[in-house]
């Protein structure tokens, strides 16, 4: 018999193929199904799903709703990759390159419209809280995005900075998968918000940790080139905390790798690594990822629900954790 995380799998899997976004023109509707069909992990679906299992078990009622939640982050993914001017998604054209840009930014607005459709089938009374929580999310993640690009040419920037943009761009949107699983099996206002402190936190850690492994992953086991972002110049967190404690030579040399415009790549990975070794920025970076891991994980223990399905939680975090891509 198949676990209950697979089980979940195949249903979001099984929605999403049903799921048709529309019909005419084909043309507007197609990238939906077409970015919607490239994979991927299915974190938010499966948060939703694992959230509402721990109040009630007739999970399969609510995987439409869960599937709205990954369709929302798929509608994301569609603009920030026109804003990013990315050729790629999960190793395929994105839907600006395979289409064009104005019909990724018209399929993307209809695609976020019909989030909010698959929503209105939800009970009245719960309706209204779901919306009011997504809507907030919603807002907060375009927020994040913009400070992001912000950051981009901004001279500075502050930890607190950075820690509020990845909260607000990538975490809030795992805390409402969470609250929204919660809201859907009736859970009280203190588990819901418990769920959602839980996921937001994690969802920082998960970030810090993508910036720790795009320096210094296992180039086997990582998905995309290690030292991406030390090419790019991205203010992860490990340059912010590198030009916070550089002095002398280390800060000097690191100034120059970044205002170079001709370089061999490994060359500058490498040199950054090295000056991120010698003021201990990786042991910093896992500080920092396992003090949010840690927080997240304290919210889960306050939890009411079944013992069963929180240890299916926790055991599903705690394998994302674990991993190298």
């Amino acid at each position: 018999m198949p676990s209950s995380i697979t089980r979940y799998q195949q249903w979001i899997e099984q929605e999403i193929k049903k799921q048709q976004y529309g019909k005419e023109p084909a043309s507007l509707y197609e990238p939906i199904r077409y970015l919607m069909g490239l994979g991927g992990k299915r974190l938010r679906p499966m948060l939703t799903l694992l959230a509402y299992s721990l109040y009630k078990p007739d999970v399969k009622n609510v995987v439409r709703y869960a599937v709205a939640v990954e369709a929302f982050h798929n509608f994301t993914l569609m603009h920030d990759d026109i804003m990013d001017k990315a050729p790629l998604r999960r190793g395929k054209a994105t839907v600006h390159k395979k289409w064009n840009v104005n019909t990724a930014i018209l399929s993307g607005d209809v695609m976020l419209v019909k989030v909010y459709e698959m929503f209105l089938s939800v009970e009245n009374d719960k309706l209204k809280r779901i919306l009011k929580a997504f809507n907030t999310c919603a807002a907060e993640v375009c927020e994040g995005q913009q400070w992001d690009m912000e950051f981009e040419t901004k001279p500075t920037v502050t930890e607190d900075q950075y820690l509020n943009m990845i909260r607000l761009k990538t975490a809030v949107l795992l805390g409402f998968s969470l609250e929204l699983g919660a809201i859907l099996a009736g859970a009280d206002e203190k588990e819901c918000r418990a769920l959602r402190q839980f996921g937001t936190n994690i969802g920082i850690g998960f970030q810090l940790k993508d910036d720790l492994l795009d320096a210094y992953a296992d180039p086997k086991k990582f998905g995309k080139q290690v030292g991406g972002d030390i090419m790019s110049n991205k203010k992860t967190f490990l340059l912010i905390k590198a030009l916070e404690n550089a002095r002398g030579k280390h800060k000097a040399e690191l100034q120059q790798w970044l205002l170079a415009k001709k370089f061999k790549k490994d060359e500058k990975i490498a040199a950054v690594k090295s000056i991120y070794d010698a003021l201990d920025i990786r042991v910093l970076t896992e500080r920092k990822v396992n003090q949010y891991f840690k927080k997240g994980f304290t919210q889960l223990k306050t939890l009411q629900g079944s013992a069963e399905a929180l240890q299916r939680l926790n055991a599903f975090t705690e394998a994302l954790i674990g991993r190298q891509s």
